[in-house]
């Protein structure tokens, strides 16, 4: 008989992982480190700036899980859990003593929560609420954010429609394509 080492994970059913979320979320993470985000969208170039890129990609994906059934909805949580730890990772990279992690992870959860229902509902409301709801996100003063929304919006959108066409088997089974930049 075999010692299961996650003893609570047949409790937790919600949370089990999909087979292909790394390799899912390894694409979206890759795809925000293109530097034409940062050289010629003009989003800052920090945590901040890119956290936003990151959350516009993450959106975007399971904004196409949605609504797709099972599997589709326990890559959505595979994913969402994989942000989450991501999140925790990058603030011990920063220094962030263990006592704070988890109240920072919480905020920083929050805030990525936050961001991408204001997506969800600016997607259905059109252009301008989608540029300003990217707008709001970005750092920076508010001149510099609503130039990079001008530019983040389209593409998201372009990126949405594109995913619309992709089978969400391709995406549960940790394929991601992108749309020309």
């Amino acid at each position: 008989m075999a010692l299961s080492l996650k003893p609570l994970a047949a409790l937790l059913p919600w949370r089990s992982k999909s087979p292909h979320a790394d390799e899912l979320y390894g694409a979206i993470v890759a795809q925000t480190r293109l530097p034409v985000f940062y050289q010629g969208f003009g989003v800052p170039d920090t945590l901040e700036g890119r956290f936003v890129v990151l959350s516009l990609h993450l959106f975007a994906v399971l904004h196409r899980l949605k609504d797709s059934g099972p599997e589709a909805a326990a890559m959505a949580q595979a994913l969402s859990d994989r942000f989450t730890a991501d999140m925790e990772t990058v603030l011990r990279e920063l220094g962030v003593g263990d006592l704070a992690i988890p109240k920072k992870v919480r905020r920083l959860t929050a805030s990525g929560a936050g961001l991408l229902q204001s997506l969800e509902t600016a997607l259905g409301a059109g252009d301008d609420a989608l540029e300003a709801a990217i707008a709001g996100a970005l750092p920076g003063d508010e001149t510099a954010a609503r130039a990079a929304s001008a530019r983040l919006t389209p593409y998201l959108k372009r990126l949405v429609r594109h995913l619309e066409g992709e089978p969400v088997q391709d995406l549960c089974a940790g394929r991601l394509s992108y749309p020309d930049i």
